[in-house]
């Protein structure tokens, strides 16, 4: 096997990420300056959903991961010189914005799976699917997730296209027992691995008359932390392994 192939396969495969347990609950404000975030790492910098033979994205984004017996906790960090977001009404089509989304397959079979994106005003869309939309399945968005906690903090300014930002961070935390009855599933136990995989949507955009607007004639862009290979993020076969550790030292 050539050292070419070699490194296609490599950048092909699902990334994983050991998740490390706190022993104090993150407290949820979009800050991501918690001691025990300190003990979590980066992942990858996120690239486009078709993968690293695609155009490298125009801003940087990644994410840590902690839990404990009650939550599971994702921080983002998304770079972005011009903030801006519309939507504020919970389980609008939130990509229509500039947005941030999980994707979380618990029992790792590609099946009863869910999907939450959030934007920059702090307003989310949560959805299930019992298989993925190639295989027949069907969004239930009246699905919900009780219980979650999420904050956005925004370093510039919203919607203003007078000045540069400098991005935005994002701190979630699920509640185990939201995905016990559609999964079977609750909290994992050190050893356990998941099926999870994020994604960005990014919009170019220009100011017109103050504001920002969609730029006429562009798509939005893709781009995910585990490559899917298509330019589709329902294929949870595709998507990274999280391995849940024991709580560090």
């Amino acid at each position: 096997m050539t050292p070419l192939l070699l490194l296609l396969l490599a950048a092909a495969a699902p990334k994983q990420y050991d998740c490390p347990r706190t022993a104090t609950p993150i407290q949820v404000d979009g800050l991501l300056n918690d001691a025990a975030w300190q003990k979590a790492p980066w992942t990858d910098l996120f690239i486009d959903i078709q993968g690293t033979d695609q155009p490298a994205p125009r801003y940087k984004t990644r994410v840590k991961m902690l839990w404990d017996d009650n939550y599971f906790y994702i921080a983002a960090e998304l770079e972005e010189p011009h903030v801006w977001a519309t939507l504020t009404k919970h389980d609008s089509v939130i990509f229509r914005d500039n947005d941030f989304e999980v994707f979380l397959n618990p029992t790792g079979d590609a099946r009863n799976y869910f999907e939450f994106e959030i934007n920059a005003l702090n307003t989310g869309w949560d959805l299930f699917l019992a298989k993925p939309y190639l295989k027949g399945g069907k969004a239930d968005d009246s699905w919900e997730v009780p219980g979650i906690q999420t904050a956005v903090h925004i370093d510039g300014t919203l919607n203003n296209p007078a000045d540069t930002d400098k991005g935005w961070t994002i701190e979630i935390a699920f509640p185990w027992a939201a995905f016990k009855d559609r999964s079977g599933i609750a909290r994992p136990f050190a050893g356990d691995q998941w099926r999870v995989n994020f994604s960005r949507v990014e919009w170019q955009t220009r100011a017109a008359g103050g504001k920002y607007e969609k730029l006429p004639g562009t798509k939005e862009d893709n781009w995910v932390w585990s490559s899917q290979g298509a330019v589709n993020m329902h294929i949870p076969e595709r998507w990274g392994v999280v391995r849940f550790r024991p709580q560090l030292r």
